[in-house]
């Protein structure tokens, strides 16, 4: 895979297919995807849910998550890290108890858990 290219397939959406190279992993991703990208999607997505069901338990339903990941790779090491930066409107709640709710998302939400091991930062701001 260092010189070729494979497909990526996510049958279940139905979303089609996604190229994958060495090249989008290690250099210019140029309309390509790679793991490091996959494994950001699904961290980002995971933890959302994960934060917005806590909140929405404790009685302070978010308006609104925004959730990016970025999945830092190093050749030779592999993912060295991942932060997680989360900007939320959440009525009710201040700045002290969205980070806690997040810390404690970023810690339980089942693809964090899958990636222990791996340094997850957390910045957490309410909009």
């Amino acid at each position: 895979m260092l010189e070729g290219n494979g497909i990526v397939t996510f049958d279940s959406s139905g979303i089609g297919q996604q190229p994958v190279t060495w090249a989008s992993r290690a250099q210019d991703a140029n309309g390509k995807t790679s793991p490091e990208e996959l494994i950001a999607a699904a961290h980002s997505s995971c933890f959302s849910m994960a934060l917005s069901h806590a909140l929405a338990g404790a009685g302070t339903p978010p308006t609104r998550l925004e959730t990016n990941a970025d999945v830092t790779f190093q050749p030779g090491e592999g993912i060295t890290g991942i932060h997680l930066t989360v900007r939320g409107e959440v009525p009710g709640l201040d700045a002290d108890g969205f980070r806690s709710a997040a810390e404690d998302a970023k810690k339980n939400c089942p693809v964090s858990q899958a990636l222990t091991g791996t340094t997850i930062t957390l910045t957490a701001e309410l909009a």
